[in-house]
């Protein structure tokens, strides 16, 4: 009941997950599930994770119980990464996006790393380094 209650709280991100993941399905792409996440990678999904905010560099993000990778190698790489933010969302819910992006833009005005000091990654990186 309670793994319920994670998932519909982290639903909204999941769908727009989805709608991505369709995407990338529709261009080529691949999806799999594994430890209870669905997994796509490659065709629409690789070019907009090369072409976002972070480049060619990212090699995945994660949407509710969905984390997109540009290849299946990255995704191996990121996994255990990606799934500490997999906790987040079903920690914060609604409220991820608006946290995430409210701490990175804090961080940027007072001259820090807005990706790599974001609270949100230094959890995720602390738990697992995939670089």
């Amino acid at each position: 009941m309670l793994r319920l209650v994670f998932i519909l709280w982290a639903s909204p991100y999941t769908v727009l997950g989805l709608l991505v993941g369709a995407a990338g399905l529709s261009t080529g792409g691949r999806a799999h599930v594994r430890r209870g996440v669905i997994e796509f990678h490659g065709g629409a999904v690789q070019w907009l994770l090369a072409h976002g905010p972070l480049g060619p560099t990212a090699l995945a993000m994660t949407l509710g119980h969905t984390i997109l990778g540009q290849t299946a190698a990255a995704l191996d790489l990121a996994r255990d990464h990606e799934h500490v933010h997999v906790r987040q969302f079903e920690r914060w819910g609604p409220l991820m996006g608006p946290a995430y992006l409210g701490c990175s833009l804090l961080i940027w005005l007072r001259g820090g790393r807005p990706y790599r000091d974001n609270p949100f990654e230094v959890e995720a990186y602390g738990e697992h380094e995939c670089e």
